[in-house]
């Protein structure tokens, strides 16, 4: 039986992850629930209603795994412990800060309600934290260093669109070149945040906005931009849709460190990801976690989990023997 999967969200994730589904035939796309005029909607999959979301608690037997497609900075964090406590959930929150914190009240909120919810899901965090991990346990002696770009973040652009006076956004992260030669000729450096990017944002205000007042709100923000050397271009609408339509994305893990009895020999783990579009590829994780949330669900456990906490075969819709016979 198919996995029946619903969305809360139709912006560039969700889309993204209606797309995903066709590539999954042990999923199905059951509903999208949106905070719109759900007439003003149209997906791309014949047959499947738009709805609501005040009405998602009608719904509750009808979906095994429900998909959280809204941003980080104001949606996520109200909306996951808000539904996780009547469904399997999988959400992107990427504020890493303040991922102990979510994880704490999803978790609480899910286990109440006898549900699993997956949080964190993605790249980065996600893939790039389990990378992270790995590289640690099979080199303790040695540094991990993250480098993301260049291109657009989604949770960033969003952030700088919440700013009022704010039309629409782009963000882009870009590594310091010369902090990546240093990493990667085995130096160990000690880095703060704005050694190793920098960040260029590219805005649309409404006429007649406090432009300074924009700059300095972005420039200041916590967790986002504050600790970067920022960059923030005012542009037109015309030029926005003609020069930063796309949403690509990538970077790369490496964990620099040293192995034998003297320390003598220099190791590097790398791990990359370049990406025509950031919203497509962090929705084919979110759906082959929605697998792993369903298989745990089956299996009786709740709570919060992180694809630290999933077992990699449950990823993959592929059995044991399969994946053995393989890919091992």
């Amino acid at each position: 039986m198919s996995i029946r999967i619903a969305i809360v969200g139709y912006g560039n994730l969700g889309r993204g992850v209606e797309s995903a589904i066709r590539q999954n035939p042990d999923m199905e796309l059951c509903a999208v629930f949106s905070r719109r005029d759900p007439a003003a909607v149209a997906l791309k999959t014949p047959g499947v209603p738009v709805v609501s979301t005040k009405e998602l608690p009608d719904w509750k037997e009808k979906i095994d795994v429900l998909i959280l497609c809204g941003g980080s900075a104001t949606d996520l964090p109200v909306q996951t412990p808000l539904y996780a406590g009547d469904f399997n959930i999988v959400n992107s929150f990427d504020t890493h800060a303040k991922i102990p914190e979510h994880f704490a009240s999803v978790d609480k909120a899910a286990k109440e309600g006898g549900r699993v919810a997956v949080i964190s899901a993605g790249w980065d965090p996600g893939l790039f934290s389990l990378i992270r991990m790995i590289s640690s346990a099979c080199l303790p002696e040695g540094k991990n260093y993250t480098f993301w770009g260049r291109g657009v973040s989604q949770g960033h652009s969003d952030a700088i669109r919440r700013i009022k006076g704010v039309l629409d956004a782009r963000q882009y992260t870009v590594p310091v070149e010369a902090a990546v030669e240093k990493v990667r000729n085995g130096e160990q450096p000690d880095f703060r945040a704005r050694d190793m990017h920098t960040r260029e944002c590219y805005v649309v205000a409404e006429e007649g906005a406090d432009l300074a007042r924009i700059e300095k709100e972005i420039r200041e923000m916590p967790n986002y931009f504050a600790d970067y050397n920022t960059s923030v271009h005012f542009i037109s609408m015309e030029e926005l849709k003609e020069r930063h339509a796309g949403l690509p994305h990538g970077g790369f893990v490496i964990r620099s460190g040293k192995t034998g009895l003297a320390e003598e020999n220099n190791e590097l783990i790398e791990f990359r990801l370049q990406l025509d579009s950031n919203p497509e590829f962090t929705s084919s994780v979110l759906i082959a976690c929605a697998r792993a949330a369903a298989r745990m669900a089956k299996e009786g456990q709740t709570g919060a989990k992180t694809l630290f906490d999933i077992p990699p075969a449950y990823l993959s819709p592929l059995s044991g023997e399969e994946l053995r016979a393989h890919l091992l």
